[in-house]
């Protein structure tokens, strides 16, 4: 699904018009010039309530990135995903630059992505000059050399079984082909990851900015077998991350007591969004507890509503009965919310 772009179908091939994305406050306040400030942003699935930076040693502004410190984050990296050892992780300045490197590495071919998802996916490699189709679930790949997926899935918060994703992995892998396997909400969720079942043919992405709440961090992970791990650290190019997002990321992800209580206190917020939705009439259609998606017999006016009250969520061009709420950050976004969907 998407606000404007790329039309993800169940079924045909995908156009690779420019995606618009969740966060943009610039083209919610020129679709609502006279809304209140200051804007409550619900149009991503980041965490609202951010992880404690740490103080930063100020060399870090001011030198290159030093391997060691990479090294340090891709061991934290391995440790916190489940991968056998810091060789299988290769890191970058976010998901989305792995997102658009990946279909470069690869000759071209068929691919099936799917959908409905992300709509990046399909947009980057149509990009890079393969043929892309979205399908409706696994079985419906068929003969395509590269399948991408994303678990739990955006927006409906579908969770493909890993014992599929692996098999099909496998069978991609004996054929010179490659599984994608996007895990970008995976890390506050309890669906089952496949970073300790990395195999040849399969790439797993882990998001950092959307579990840690700091996407303006830029930093990603690509998870893979050694050769496929070091083949995307090279495509990327040397000081890939730079050197505050290398020490922040190694703080965070070796913080395990923070990600757990992240996850039942986001969990508590989904719930508590999903009995506020359903009392405004919406009917949950799926999510993450990172964000949520609910139908409405009148999802444009709501829309409207919202945003002359200075709430942004995400709408869809395609499925225009559906809505995708983040998360409130705080006591004050709750309640301005909770007034409107009165």
């Amino acid at each position: 699904m998407s606000e404007r772009g790329p039309e993800h179908r169940a079924t045909g091939k995908v156009e690779t018009a420019p995606a618009a994305h969740g966060g943009d406050l610039g083209a919610a306040r020129a679709l609502f010039p006279a809304a209140p400030e200051p804007w409550i942003d619900l149009s991503t699935g980041i965490n609202p309530v951010p992880y404690p930076c740490p103080a930063l040693d100020a060399s870090l502004w001011q030198r290159l990135p030093a391997a060691a410190d990479e090294a340090a984050l891709r061991a934290a990296a391995a440790e916190a995903y489940g991968a056998p050892d810091p060789d299988y992780v290769a890191a970058a300045p976010g998901t989305q630059i792995l997102i658009e490197t990946l279909p470069r590495l690869v000759q071209p071919a068929r691919v099936a992505v799917v959908g409905p998802t992300y709509a990046e996916h399909a947009a980057a490699w149509g990009r890079g000059g393969h043929a892309v189709a979205a399908v409706p679930d696994l079985a419906a790949a068929g003969d395509a050399s590269v399948v991408v997926a994303v678990n739990p899935n955006n927006p409906d918060g579908r969770v493909l079984p890993a014992g599929d994703l692996i098999a099909l992995a496998r069978d991609l892998g004996r054929r010179g082909g490659l599984l994608v396997v996007d895990e970008a909400f995976c890390d506050l969720e309890s669906a089952a990851s496949l970073a300790g079942a990395l195999l040849p043919g399969l790439v797993v992405l882990r998001s950092f900015g959307k579990t840690y709440g700091l996407a303006g961090l830029r930093l990603g992970f690509a998870l893979a077998v050694p050769e496929t791990a070091r083949g995307i650290a090279s495509a990327l190019g040397p000081w890939a991350v730079s050197g505050p997002a290398l020490a922040v990321g190694r703080a965070a992800l070796a913080d395990r007591a923070w990600r757990e209580a992240a996850a039942a206190a986001r969990a508590a917020d989904a719930a508590r969004l999903d009995r506020m939705l359903a009392r405004a009439g919406g009917a949950i259609v799926g999510g993450t507890c990172l964000f949520r998606l609910a139908r409405f017999a009148d999802a444009p006016g709501l829309f409207e509503r919202l945003g002359a009250a200075g709430i942004y969520v995400r709408r869809f061009a395609d499925r225009s009965d559906l809505l995708r709420f983040g998360l409130p950050a705080d006591k004050g976004q709750w309640c301005r919310l909770s007034r409107v969907l009165r």
